[in-house]
């Protein structure tokens, strides 16, 4: 978040093939990562646009995409206890985006680094004035032990010629009541996925310098140990199984192999797991797996997706390129992409087979737009994906099958002039949360009956 500024969102919807914006030509992997390589992660505002396709999906129980669960009806989503349909406009606390945990809903705008709200009735309950301006897309991205983990400007100050004098804090918040409990400097102002993330017992962060990962004491800040690698090599950086993981290659102009290193997430010490042949994305997670994005075949028509897990098995299948992506993410066991032709299809990380492709059911954007869609969300146990479209149109498909069980629209208001973040869709329980801008809506989808 480039803050995910022109990051993590321009474009969130960037996963899996519109790296950087390169939207699947054939060179796209290689143009992408020299590109995100070269920018070391983002060194400023508009260099982190680079940076945001590397940390897509949660992990739902979702099976392997066989045929033995796809007779399985949509389950009808329940109420969450105390929880009732609302709406609120939050306009200056919501518009940067925001995570959902348990019944709390944290978020980020233009006024507020950091804002609770009851994601039973919609209530703000306190926030976390910005330093300065509050403009990019980072949001809060984790919350663990009464402590919620944010981004904020290092500084209200100007240097002496009366320019903003620019750097990002990781901050850790009380959820209880909103009192910042430490910060730490960050090298850059990369607020993307892997600038930090929890890992068993801390947080990894990406400081103090660029090339390296420090494991911060989530009550304190106080660093813990830290791990740095060498000059001329550029890592990407994910979570399994609470262990942090580097995916390193060297940083040129012509592709490497890409090494997995495992980090002791109590001492930093790092081994090695395997080598991954050519230069590879980091998508996200699968369960026990890192998801890996290579480079196209000499045709043009597929890429190369390689599963890799924890003690380095690796499974590669070619994935099939359709037209150009608006939006790709890792959710559970399965790549779910949506085209700018308004196409989902859900494709096995396991069997390499696209298991099905329907029509989205919301409307799309221009192909153009800064925005996009909202990355969709699964509700394992309903056995529904959901997606949010700019306009405020919703749709649920069956998982399994790909048919649409549900749609609806809400009124996201007026949209203001300027710049607006990509929308975004979040489950509590079965409960939907719809944020397009500041506006959120919270509702339940009548599915399955």
């Amino acid at each position: 978040m480039t803050t995910e500024q022109v990051e993590q969102k321009v474009r969130e919807t960037l996963h899996a093939v519109a790296v950087d914006q390169v939207r699947a030509p054939g060179d796209l992997v290689e143009k992408g990562l020299r590109r995100r390589s070269r920018r070391r992660f983002s060194q400023g505002a508009g260099a982190a646009v680079a940076v945001t396709a590397i940390a897509v999906g949660a992990v739902f129980g979702i099976g392997g995409g066989g045929t033995g669960d796809s007779d399985r009806p949509v389950r009808p989503a329940v109420s969450p206890h105390g929880w009732k349909p609302w709406h609120t406009a939050a306009t200056g606390a919501g518009e940067r985006g925001c995570m959902v945990d348990g019944a709390s809903l944290y978020c980020s705008g233009s006024k507020y680094d950091a804002a609770k709200f009851d994601a039973n009735t919609g209530a703000r309950l306190w926030t976390v004035k910005v330093n300065r301006e509050g403009g990019g897309i980072d949001h809060p991205f984790a919350m663990r032990d009464g402590v919620v983990y944010a981004y904020r400007n290092h500084t209200a100050d100007n240097l002496p010629s009366g320019d903003y004098m620019g750097g990002t804090d990781l901050m850790a918040v009380n959820t209880a009541d909103g009192k910042v409990l430490w910060k730490v400097r960050m090298p850059q102002d990369d607020r993307t996925d892997q600038a930090a993330m929890l890992i068993d017992g801390a947080v990894l962060a990406n400081t103090p310098s660029l090339r390296t990962m420090s494991a911060l004491d989530p009550l304190t800040g106080k660093e813990k140990w830290r791990h740095t690698w060498g000059k001329g090599i550029v890592c990407q950086r994910g979570v399994l199984d609470g262990s942090p993981y580097l995916l390193c290659t060297p940083d040129t102009e012509k592709p490497h192999d890409t090494d997995v290193f495992r980090l002791d997430s109590a001492t930093g010490v790092a081994r090695k797991v395997t080598t991954v042949p050519g230069r590879q994305q980091l998508m996200g997670t699968s369960g026990n797996r890192l998801v890996l994005l290579g480079a196209q075949d000499p045709a043009g028509k597929n890429v190369q997706l390689t599963t890799v897990t924890g003690s380095g098995k690796q499974s590669t299948h070619p994935h099939p390129i359709k037209g150009s992506l608006a939006n790709s993410d890792v959710v559970g066991d399965r790549l779910i992409s949506v085209s700018w032709s308004g196409k989902a299809s859900a494709y096995s990380l396991t069997t390499g087979r696209t298991l099905w492709s329907s029509p989205v059911g919301v409307k799309m954007p221009s192909k153009d737009t800064m925005t996009g869609i909202a990355s969709p969300v699964v509700s394992a146990s309903q056995g529904v994906v959901y997606f949010l479209g700019p306009s405020g149109d919703l749709s649920g498909l069956d998982l399994r099958t790909g048919k649409q069980v549900w749609r609806t629209h809400v009124d996201t208001g007026k949209q203001g002039p300027g710049f607006s973040s990509t929308p975004q869709i979040l489950l509590y329980e079965d409960a939907l949360i719809a944020r397009v801008d500041s506006r959120i809506v919270s509702l339940l989808p009548r599915t399955g009956g």
